[in-house]
């Protein structure tokens, strides 16, 4: 026996030895696996592109989930009322097998004779808790982003809910996500407000020709506009005041989400509007114009563009409102024009150290195409935008961005085209002007709520465009 006994030991060695370099080879196989899965755990950046025209992506997270991320999902918001905050969310057959569509929202089963409506439907749609994010959809144009707090019941359109305010990082998580997206042209509802304002825009390859006869750039929106201002007492009808000239924009979206979980606030986050800026214009006449600026809008502009951040649709709002600003004396007769050309960035930018701070640039570059200034007295013009950028329908930034012409003269002055008979001195400057506001609905980030409104640093530049004379 201890020599069967040894044999069989022997035996037992030898058939397990010529396995051990496979059973090494599958250990260091799941080693590499694990490393990998551990890799692409900690790069989890998601992409950031804009949304295919037209699209009704939804995405939600459930509190739980395995990995505790948002996907996307063939639910979708029929309808959903603003002033209830009830929605009806609906899904087709294959819903029911998608990854945020395994579980059941209730342990009765549909023959179960306490089963509630909800529980009697196809396996689990939604449920509390859990956090959906849609692109725009019938009773909220401007997307939404809500948590379910209750699951009424069931209706022919899809599953009733009662949906609370929810924030970005409980979809995000701990993913980043950074970019900028163009806004198409051709998405801009416009509204003009003057008789005399001319809408072209361009897109992709196909170039359109501004009523000015001058060609769009690619992907830019130019409006034209000829306003007649308010002229100063018995000005005659030679110094009759207006204001003319072209707007080009190409504004773009800037986001960015660096994520620290879904219960806690990003890392960092950032919304803004940027873009390429050109204009065209001139200020003639004697405009009555008064120490008060008067601003005169003269259109408006509104798109809901969509980024896809990975799974999750974000639904930025943009609001332009191109305005002509006139302040001054009501003494001074001009003659200006000039042509300016830059761009611009206006945004808040959050940092667990400092939270939320204005971040407001601008590159312009100004060329005086003619000027004449006559008699004495200052005028001030500006052929401006107001831009306020929000997400889900909630505005997080308000910026104004203003670039203008400043007319003054002493004495009696005279000229054209840098050519001067004067008995004083007159000057005419460019410059521009970006400043605005961060808003408490930035906080849908995640971020601490901070308990006033935020104004953006004012930023003001000026050069002089043209100038002579001597003090009388």
């Amino acid at each position: 026996m201890p020599a069967l006994a040894a044999s069989a030991l022997l035996l037992a060695a030898g058939c397990s030895s010529p396995s051990s370099p496979a059973g090494s080879s599958s250990a260091s196989a799941a080693r590499q696996a694990d490393a990998e899965t551990a890799a692409s755990a900690a790069d989890r950046s998601l992409a950031v592109a804009a949304a295919p025209t037209g699209s009704t992506a939804t995405a939600t997270a459930r509190p739980g989930d395995s990995d505790g991320r948002a996907h996307r999902t063939k639910l979708s918001v029929s309808s959903y009322d603003s002033r209830t905050r009830r929605a009806v969310i609906s899904s087709d057959a294959a819903s029911s097998s998608s990854p945020s569509a395994t579980s059941s929202s209730s342990p009765s089963g549909p023959s179960s004779p306490s089963a509630s409506p909800s529980a009697s439907a196809p396996p689990h749609r939604t449920a509390v808790g859990d956090v959906i994010a849609s692109a725009p959809a019938p009773g909220a144009p401007d997307g939404l982003l809500a948590e379910v707090t209750k699951v009424i019941g069931q209706t022919g359109e899809g599953t009733v809910v009662q949906t609370a305010p929810a924030r970005l990082n409980a979809l995000l998580g701990d993913d980043t996500a950074k970019g900028s997206v163009p806004v198409d042209p051709a998405a801009f509802d416009i509204d003009e407000l003057l008789p005399d304002v001319d809408v072209s825009w361009s897109k992709t390859a196909d170039a359109h020709v501004g009523p000015e006869g001058a060609t769009v750039p690619l992907g830019s929106l130019r409006l034209d506009v000829r306003a007649d201002l308010p002229t100063a007492g018995k000005t005659s009808a030679s110094a009759a005041a207006s204001v003319s000239g072209f707007v080009q924009v190409a504004p773009q979206v800037d986001f960015r989400y660096g994520g620290e979980g879904a219960d806690a606030a990003p890392a960092s986050a950032y919304l803004g509007v940027s873009g390429d800026w050109t204009s065209g214009w001139s200020l003639k006449g004697r405009a009555g114009a008064s120490a008060t600026a008067v601003r005169i809008p003269f259109a408006t502009l509104h798109a809901d563009p969509v980024l896809q951040v990975g799974p999750v649709p974000v639904v930025v709002n943009l609001d332009l409102t191109c305005y002509i600003q006139v302040s001054g004396d009501g003494r001074i007769t001009v003659d200006v024009e000039q042509s300016l050309q830059g761009d611009f960035e206006a945004g808040g930018t959050f940092g667990p150290g400092r939270g939320w701070t204005a971040v407001s640039s601008s590159d312009m570059k100004s060329t005086p195409v003619h000027t004449s200034v006559t008699t004495a007295g200052s005028v001030r013009a500006a052929l401006g935008a107001q831009a306020t950028v929000g997400l889900y329908g909630s505005v997080g930034v308000v910026a104004d961005l203003a670039p203008y012409v400043r007319g003054e003269g002493a004495g009696t002055v005279t000229g054209t085209d840098s050519v001067f008979d004067a008995d004083g001195s007159w000057a005419v400057y460019g410059g521009v002007d970006l400043n605005g506001t961060l808003r408490l609905q930035l906080a849908i980030f995640g971020t601490p709520v901070f308990q006033r409104d935020i104004p953006l640093g004012a930023l003001h530049r000026e050069w002089k465009l043209a100038g002579g004379g001597s003090p009388s």
